[in-house]
């Protein structure tokens, strides 16, 4: 199954359309990723969806990849051509680590359920750092600019199992002591991990120290 990007906005006419009979008076945009040559999709089984501060809708692909899309490289938005496959420049594509599923044509074995912005730097490893379930691999996936991924586990007790994420930053000035990300870590799976039966859920707090030792 493909699920599409979809971007609702009113028509200039109708200043409305956010209120009042909005599937009959908006606009509707939608795009699939792109096919492969071999006509594969090139992502597929999108999730979830986060937008930066660029305004690049980020998102978090089943197929064990992550998605980057920007509107403003699209050639076509809509109209009769608009099919879907209609902007294949807007699309950036990024396989996770990991080993793929047998037959798998792209991305990995992972499972990215949502995505998240860190649009702050409220982590530490930059402002719009895009984050994603690595619901498979028992990790957060950062993914920085370049293309290098940062893997966020849990030590002990293992099976980390997270849904949402979100970050503070309590003290602008105070260093990497000075914010953190913050993810829950329960459902239905916490019976299964180490700690076993009775497991009670948890939060987990991610801070990215500029090296290992600093204070």
């Amino acid at each position: 199954m493909v699920r599409q990007i979809h971007v609702l906005h009113p028509k200039r006419h109708h200043p409305l359309c956010a209120r009042h009979n909005a599937p009959e008076t908006c606009l509707t945009e939608y795009y699939q990723p792109p096919l492969r040559p071999d006509g594969f999709y090139s992502a597929y089984n999108v999730r979830g969806i986060e937008v930066d501060s660029n305004g690049v809708a980020w998102a978090a692909c089943g197929s064990g990849q992550i998605g980057a899309f920007d509107r403003t490289k699209c050639k076509v938005v809509n109209g009769p051509s608009a099919t879907g496959q209609h902007c294949p420049e807007g699309w950036t594509i990024y396989d996770t680590p990991g080993p793929k599923q047998l037959g798998q044509v792209v991305g990995s074995a992972d499972w990215h359920y949502l995505a998240w912005v860190d649009l702050y730097n409220g982590l530490g490893l930059g402002e719009d750092v895009p984050v994603v379930n690595g619901t498979m691999s028992d990790s957060l996936v950062a993914l920085l600019p370049g293309g290098e991924f940062v893997f966020l586990r849990v030590p002990y007790p293992m099976g980390f199992y997270m849904r949402s994420v979100e970050a503070r930053i309590d003290d602008p000035d105070g260093g990497w002591k000075g914010r953190g990300m913050w993810t829950s870590y329960q459902e239905v799976p916490l019976w299964h991990i180490e700690s076993g039966e009775g497991t009670f859920g948890k939060v987990a707090k991610f801070q990215a120290r500029p090296d290992p030792l600093a204070h």
